[in-house]
């Protein structure tokens, strides 16, 4: 069963048997924004781009890569983005991910001690006008889930309304052992380098 996440919850990453996960997908799934025309005699739906992005760090904390829309993989191929969506799902939730990072542990470099996880919203929409948005980590591939392992709900956090970025978790070795901690915190920056600068600073 898929374990609920919560800010600042820290997790093994280990299969409802058992079983270490060897790879996850960081899944990211929302929703446009719908908007009242006017007289609010219909409605109309605006296209939401949000941008699903990891760092690699050394155990020194230092940037190592950046995985994002403009870097699609790592490379050496462990860490691969499944391309930009810019729109969201126009006619509703469809039950899919919009952007999925896969993250392969067995083939990252060795000197590779953290990767965070970020979400941005490129074109500065606010994600508490956002109808839907949420977070999983599972177990297959973009297009196929497995097992769902984690997941985390950021559509109806108040703490995110008036915020345009977002760190979402970082995943850490400890004593050989990949774990996550769900860090789920708004922050104030606008652009990924921000992003990415925060976590540097204050998440690892």
């Amino acid at each position: 069963m898929a374990i609920n996440l919560q800010k600042g919850q820290r997790i093994s990453l280990e299969k409802s048997n058992g079983a270490k996960l060897q790879s996850v997908c960081v899944g990211i799934n929302w929703g446009a924004i719908e908007k009242k025309a006017m007289f609010g005699l219909s409605k109309t739906k605006e296209a939401v781009d949000l941008d699903a992005s990891c760092a690699l760090y050394n155990e020194q904390k230092q940037v190592l890569e950046v995985i994002y829309f403009g870097n699609l993989h790592s490379k050496n191929y462990a860490v691969k983005h499944s391309g930009d969506d810019r729109t969201g799902d126009i006619g509703g939730d469809d039950g899919l991910d919009n952007e999925v990072i896969t993250l392969d542990f067995s083939g990252l470099d060795a000197n590779v001690s953290y990767v965070a996880f970020v979400l941005n919203s490129f074109k500065g929409q606010d994600f508490g006008t956002i109808p839907f948005a949420s977070i999983r980590i599972y177990e297959g591939t973009p297009k196929r889930v497995t097992e769902v392992f984690a997941k985390y709900d950021i559509a109806h956090e108040s703490a995110f309304a008036g915020h345009v970025s977002m760190v979402m978790g970082v995943f850490y070795k400890k004593n050989g052992e990949w774990k996550f901690n769900a860090i789920g915190e708004p922050t104030k920056d606008k652009k990924l380098q921000e992003t990415v600068n925060t976590v540097t600073q204050n998440y690892l």
